[in-house]
Formats: C-alpha cells, structure tokens, sequence
C-alpha cells in the first residue's frame, strides 16, 4: 500500500518511503546490491598517475571535433567545446588579472623598502656627530 506524501515531507524521503519495499526485495535478490555514492573507477589510480580522476575533463577525445567535412573543413563547435572554451577564457582573464595584481603589490611594496631605507639613511646621516672624533686621553 503506497501512503501519499504530505506536502511537508521532503520529496526524498517520500521516495524512500515509497521504494522502501522494492529496494529490499531487490537487496534479498542481489548480493551486488549497493547503495553508497559512486566512485569513479580507478580515480585514485589516475590522481597518483598525475592525471584527472575523470578522463572526460579535458584531452583529445574532449576537445577535438568528432567529424568533419569529406572535403575537409572543419566540423561545426558543439554546446561543450564552446562552454569549454569560454571558461578557458574567464580563467585567462582571470589569471591575467590576478598577475597583474601581483605585480602592482611587488612594485608598492619594493616602493615602500625603498622609501624605509632611505629613511633610516636620512636618520642615520641627520643624527648628531660628535665634535673632533675621538681622543684618547694620554695620563700625565
């Protein structure tokens, strides 16, 4: 017997509620049966191999066109290669910006080590001499 869900139930658990029968009769029948998140197929592998946990974020089978002309033009971008290349060019621009941030921040701060060390040479050459240098005082 299915209960309707009241409105103020979450529709997760109005789900679970409902399936609750099926998935364990589908459990009893199933001893693959799994219900954790799922992982990506040798994800740890390929981060210690130095590569992307998934392969389909960036390389050949992902940014190169999957047809073209028989005369040889080029095929038409598709939705991806055009989203990819459009964050591709926010992260330049991005990067560029924060380069030059960068930059601006080293010259103001070499500008002010500049200016402190040429304070304390001000100080230092300002500073009272004494008179004569120094002279022993021979006993009598």
């Amino acid at each position: 017997m299915v209960l309707p869900c009241p409105s103020t139930v979450k529709m997760a658990a109005c789900v679970t509620q409902r399936l609750r029968p099926h998935l364990a009769k589908m459990a009893s029948m199933s001893r693959n049966f799994n219900s954790s998140t799922v992982d990506q197929a040798g994800g740890p592998w390929r981060v210690k191999q130095g590569l992307p946990v998934n392969p389909s974020l960036f390389g050949p089978l992902t940014d190169l066109p999957d047809w073209s002309f028989a005369d040889g033009r080029p095929a038409p971008p598709m939705k991806g290669q055009l989203r990819r290349k459009k964050e591709n060019e926010e992260r330049a621009r991005r990067i560029v910006l924060i380069s030059k941030e960068i930059d601006h921040g080293m010259e103001k701060w070499e500008a002010r080590q500049r200016e402190k060390e040429q304070e304390e040479e001000k100080k230092r050459l300002n500073k009272l001499q004494p008179k004569g240098g120094i002279v022993s005082r021979t006993p009598k």
